[in-house]
């Protein structure tokens, strides 16, 4: 996938697709100057790519509970990539990073009480073959939370050299 090569056109459709992937892609062709075809054949590619796809972010009010925990995870170096792959396997994780820092591993999770909670850090995570500490933090208030998190340009391609092999 870092191999895949963008020209102008695939970067202003991914721009114009980042703003609204609703837009009709005969509005798309009339912006850009194109032809519909050339959109819907520049879309399909950049998903099979696996560089865009679309998705309903569905917001705080559809889920059961509002109560959202980080769980930081300390791992023996040579288990950490094994460990945040565990993790992300437990069905009320949300998203697993692996992280530099205090923290190996950074998990993101909903949760209903703080028994769930316990559980989940104490009893599941630190179980784990090479965890060695588990910290939870409690949001007690968002003050904002955008459920795209990150929107990848190429300034931040270049900036990061973001590649898969960097983890």
């Amino acid at each position: 996938m870092s191999d895949v090569q963008l020209d102008e056109l695939d970067r202003q459709l991914i721009e114009i697709l980042a703003r609204d992937a609703r837009v009709s892609n005969r509005k798309i062709a009339i912006d850009l100057g194109v032809t519909e075809g050339t959109v819907r054949g520049r879309i399909k590619r950049l998903q099979q790519d696996g560089l865009i796809s679309f998705t309903a972010i569905t917001s705080f009010g559809l889920a059961d509970t509002t109560r959202m925990a980080f769980i930081g995870v300390g791992v023996n170096v040579s288990d950490v990539r094994d460990v945040a792959e565990k993790i992300a396997e437990l069905p009320s994780i949300n998203a697993v990073m692996i992280t530099m820092g205090r923290f190996n591993v950074l998990a993101i999770c909903l949760f209903n009480t703080l028994d769930d909670l316990l559980e989940l850090a104490s009893n599941q995570i630190l179980a784990m073959p090479g965890v060695h500490h588990v910290e939870t933090s409690i949001a007690v208030r968002t003050t904002k939370y955008n459920a795209r998190v990150v929107r990848i340009t190429e300034a931040d391609r270049a900036r990061f050299d973001l590649n898969d092999d960097d983890a």
